[in-house]
């Protein structure tokens, strides 16, 4: 409640609650003395439905009505004591993010000694250490799952862990370095410069260098497009370029698909692929962990 970036706001929570609360008590004074009687009859309203259903103007019980008063008293108490009545803090002075800083503080004090004897340890030591392996896992699931799948295995557009390809590199260090400050490959649109020709020819081109079925003639004139505008990212050998993360083109690892429609839709229209930063969410020692986690699973001991 406290973090509206407009009073307006604000105003409007707290009268949209002082009218609740004055509405729930009008019912309670209007209805007071107006329960339930023993041997008293319900009056007929009058309406019929299909022939014989009828309402009657059944009083409330009176054990609903002292139930409803102990629930707008207990609202009332409880806008007194926590947040909610608009900015109020109350005087509990309890926030979420309050209780929030103080489980993080309480639990950096129990388990920062732990990562800090990890973060002392070389990379590949922490990967084959049982233990500091079960808390990478755990990182992984808690924060990388959503994009990578808890197989490490990715999907369309999010890269597979577990295998040998690395678009910028898997030594120890450098997945690291990934993690921490995260990466954002972009792939230009070649759609306007070379045409819906150029384009296929050029699609064709590439699937032919990783065996795939092609059009040799497309293939034969996309190769010359080719050289004449990717060498400078995927090389001469369009094995790619981990500096840049421009990736090997005649492997049979793809991150979008390897459909020709797929790689035309690539050239045409680009790509902008993004990894977010975990430096200032996890910080390094935890980031140590997770990074050896990912290196040991892709680099499994011979």
């Amino acid at each position: 409640m406290a973090d509206f970036v407009s009073s307006f706001w604000n105003g409007y929570v707290m009268v949209l609650v002082a009218l609740s609360l004055a509405f729930c008590l009008l019912i309670l004074v209007t209805n007071m003395g107006k329960g339930a009687k023993k041997g008293a009859k319900p009056e007929l309203h009058g309406h019929v439905w299909d022939e014989t259903l009828t309402e009657y103007n059944n009083p409330l019980p009176q054990w609903w009505m002292y139930l409803f008063w102990i629930t707008v008293i207990f609202s009332i108490v409880y806008l007194v004591v926590y947040p909610g009545f608009g900015n109020v803090k109350g005087v509990s002075g309890w926030s979420s993010a309050g209780q929030y800083e103080a489980e993080m503080a309480k639990a950096d004090e129990k388990y920062s000694p732990i990562f800090k004897k990890y973060a002392a340890m070389e990379l590949n030591a922490v990967a084959a250490d049982p233990e500091a392996k079960a808390m990478g896992q755990r990182l992984f699931l808690t924060y990388c799952a959503q994009c990578h799948g808890a197989d490490m295995r990715g999907a369309k557009g999010f890269p597979n862990l577990t295998d040998s390809d690395w678009l910028y590199g898997g030594e120890a260090e450098t997945i690291k370095a990934t993690i921490l400050g995260g990466r954002q490959g972009v792939m230009p649109s070649f759609g306007p410069a070379l045409g819906g020709d150029g384009v296929e020819d050029v699609a064709n081109y590439v699937r032919s260098l990783s065996g795939l079925a092609h059009d040799s003639l497309r293939a034969q004139r996309g190769k010359e497009t080719f050289e004449q505008n990717c060498v400078a990212c995927h090389g001469a050998d369009a094995t790619g370029m981990t500096a840049i993360g421009a990736p090997n083109l005649t492997d049979k690892v793809w991150l979008y698909g390897s459909s020709k429609e797929t790689i035309m839709e690539t050239i045409n229209g680009g790509r902008n692929n993004k990894m977010p930063s975990f430096e200032a969410f996890l910080g390094n020692d935890k980031v140590h962990l997770l990074a050896a986690y990912v290196y040991g699973v892709s680099t499994p001991a011979k």
